[in-house]
């Protein structure tokens, strides 16, 4: 195995806590019982497979969910149960990513949206002082403007090919087996980090 000279870090699960079982919840009480088949950490079904691969915008997403789940909700309620998932970032965990990078090249790839993203985006700011969660990496990439998401392993070739970054000594570090394994195939390094275990637990 060689040395690491890159490491491309997830978001959800590493920087900011993520619970899936309150949007489920969220989404129970609008009346999405089946929420398990619509989205999951480890599955999205095709409308949220758009959402977060950019090739559907919010409000058309909005309006599509009404009409294949028959729910009556307002765009807010729905935007709101969606983004109840999102935590907080932990303040330990980006101080610790602050001293890294003087360490190692490195970059963000994330699974999200347009409401996520903007969500997440201000909450940061507000804890910052007006700062760009972006700005601790040398690029962040986002699937809904990357245009592919986790776990295939063409969306990590496409990342290492924008990048120049050479698979085998690049480190993917994520909390889904899943983005792993889709990792693994496209040749990079990586380490499976769920909780309770954190970055600041790592020997890098």
């Amino acid at each position: 195995m060689q040395p690491i000279q890159n490491i491309i870090f997830d978001l959800g699960g590493i920087f900011i806590d993520i619970n899936y079982g309150a949007t489920r919840d969220a989404f129970i009480n609008l009346g999405v019982n089946d929420f398990d088949e619509w989205f999951t950490q480890s599955h999205a079904n095709p409308l949220f497979e758009q959402l977060e691969t950019g090739t559907i915008a919010p409000d058309d997403f909005y309006s599509e969910l009404r009409k294949q789940t028959g729910i009556g909700a307002t765009d807010d309620q729905i935007r709101d149960a969606w983004n109840a998932m999102l935590g907080k970032f932990a303040p330990e965990r980006l101080e610790w990513l602050d001293k890294i990078k003087d360490k190692y090249r490195i970059f963000l790839f994330s699974n999200t949206n347009q409401i996520h993203h903007e969500s997440f985006s201000a909450g940061y700011a507000a804890m910052s002082g007006g700062r760009n969660f972006d700005d601790f990496f040398i690029k962040a990439y986002y699937s809904h403007t990357l245009g592919v998401r986790k776990p295939y392993p063409d969306s990590f070739r496409r990342l290492c090919m924008a990048e120049e970054l050479d698979p085998a000594v690049t480190l993917f570090i994520d909390d889904t087996p899943k983005n792993i394994a889709g990792a693994q195939e496209a040749g990079l390094q990586t380490i499976l980090l769920q909780p309770p275990a954190t970055v600041l637990e790592l020997s890098l």
